[in-house]
């Protein structure tokens, strides 16, 4: 049987794919505790990335938790006037 190269790239492959997801994942979770505990960091993101701010807001409804887009919207506007 011939020897296997390969097989020492493909674990180290392997281990910086795992750690690249597991770094999204926390980063992930990083910036969703972010915009759950800061209605100014969600209003940053409203102005900057508000598709991101949308998958929050339905995350939130999906999971059950609901008028957080309206008390975000109703700070802004008040801030506005």
């Amino acid at each position: 049987m011939p020897p296997k190269p390969m097989e020492p790239l493909a674990r180290k492959l392997m281990k910086g794919v795992i750690a690249v997801e597991v770094l999204g994942v926390l980063g992930a979770y990083a910036l969703f505790h972010r915009m759950n505990n800061s209605p100014e960091f969600r209003n940053t993101m409203s102005n900057k990335f508000p598709s991101v701010l949308e998958v929050y807001y339905r995350s939130n409804e999906w999971a059950g938790v609901y008028g957080t887009r309206e008390r975000d919207q109703e700070a802004w506007a008040a801030k506005r006037h």
